[in-house]
C-alpha cells in the first residue's frame, strides 16, 4: 500500500492538518489541497487533478461547519456540504478512487438517551446537519467502491478555531464563564481521528458505503469539557452551569449526541483515547498544561 497517492481536501482546517502533520510518518505521497488550489464544486477540476496526480484515495476534510451562519445561509451550505460530495464521489467511482468523507452527530435530533449507532434514524435539526446528512446520501446512493463516511463530534485541535482555543481565551481573560450543562456528547481531538484515518486507509474494503462513528471515549456537557481546560491549564476562571434556553443560538443542537463506536473499533480492531488524555496531549501541545 505504500504507492497510494492521496488527496486531502480542505487540508488548511482542523483535521486536514492534523493529517498534514501526521503524513509525514506514513509511506504515501499526499496532496493537500484547499478551495483555492482545488474546486471541489466543480467536477473536471476535481478529475483532472485525480488523473494528473494518480490518486487513489480523497480524504475529504472539506465542509461548511458555521452552524448558525448556516441558518441564514443555506445556499453555500448545500454547495459544500451536499454538492460538492456528489461530485467528489462521482469522480471516485468514475476512476476507482477509496473516498473517505468526514460527517457529523448534527446528522440527528439529540433526544436520543443511548449513543446513537450508525444506522439510527438520522433527523437532523437545522440546516448545517441537513446538508451535511444529504452529502451523505449522494454518496451512498452513488456508492463508490471502498468508501466510507465516519461521523465524528465536537471536534477540536491544535489548529483552528475551536472550543479549546476559546476557552483558553476567554479563561484568561475573565474571572467566570457560564457554560451549558444540558447539551451531552464527546470531545473529538482531530489528532486522533486523523491518526485513525491514516491507520485504517489499507483495510477499508467494503462493495457498499459503510457509516461508522468516531469520537473520544467518555461521556461529559460542554460545562464538564470547561471545567477540565481550566483545570488542567490552572486557570482561575469559574464556570458556572447554565441551560440551553438560556443561550439562544439560530441553531438548534442535539441535547444528547453520544456516538457508538462499538462498530469502527471492531471492525478495525482499534482503540479509542478517552477524552481526558487527548485534551491533555492538545493542552500540551498548545503550552498550555500547568
Amino acid at each position: 500500500m505504500s504507492n497510494l497517492n492521496i488527496l486531502v481536501t480542505g487540508s488548511t482546517g482542523q483535521l486536514g492538518s492534523e493529517i498534514k502533520e501526521l503524513s509525514s510518518k506514513y509511506p504515501y505521497d499526499f496532496f493537500f489541497t484547499n478551495r483555492i488550489s482545488l474546486d471541489i464544486t466543480n467536477k473536471e477540476k476535481i478529475k483532472s487533478f485525480c488523473q494528473t496526480n494518480k490518486i487513489n484515495v480523497i480524504i475529504n476534510c472539506a465542509a461548511y461547519t458555521a452552524v448558525d451562519k448556516a441558518e441564514k445561509d443555506e445556499k453555500n451550505a448545500d454547495i459544500v456540504n451536499r454538492k460538492a460530495i456528489k461530485k467528489l464521489a462521482l469522480v471516485s467511482k468514475k476512476l476507482n478512487i477509496k473516498l473517505i468523507h468526514i460527517s457529523t452527530d448534527y446528522v440527528f435530533d439529540g433526544k436520543n438517551f443511548k449513543p446513537y449507532c450508525e444506522e439510527n434514524q438520522a433527523n437532523p435539526q437545522g440546516v448545517y446537519g441537513k446538508t451535511k446528512l444529504e452529502g451523505e446520501k449522494e454518496l451512498i446512493n452513488i456508492n463508490p467502491k471502498n468508501s466510507i463516511i465516519i461521523r465524528t463530534s465536537w471536534l477540536y485541535s491544535y489548529y483552528g478555531n475551536n472550543f479549546v482555543k476559546t476557552m483558553l481565551r476567554l479563561g484568561k481573560e475573565k474571572d467566570s464563564l457560564e457554560i451549558i450543562f444540558d447539551q451531552i456528547g464527546t470531545p473529538t481531538h482531530a489528532k486522533d481521528l486523523a491518526k485513525i484515518i491514516l491507520d485504517i486507509l489499507p483495510k477499508i474494503q467494503n462493495e457498499k458505503v459503510e457509516i461508522y462513528n468516531y469520537s473520544n471515549e467518555g461521556v461529559l456537557s460542554w460545562y464538564d469539557f470547561a471545567k477540565e481546560i481550566m483545570k488542567m491549564s490552572k486557570l482561575d476562571c469559574k464556570i458556572n452551569p447554565i441551560q440551553t434556553y438560556q443561550y439562544p443560538t439560530l441553531a438548534k443542537r442535539p441535547h444528547i449526541s453520544l456516538l457508538n463506536k462499538s462498530k469502527i473499533k471492531q471492525k478495525f480492531n482499534i482503540t479509542i483515547p478517552y477524552w481526558k488524555d487527548s485534551l491533555d496531549d492538545c493542552l500540551r501541545r498548545l503550552g498550555e498544561r500547568k
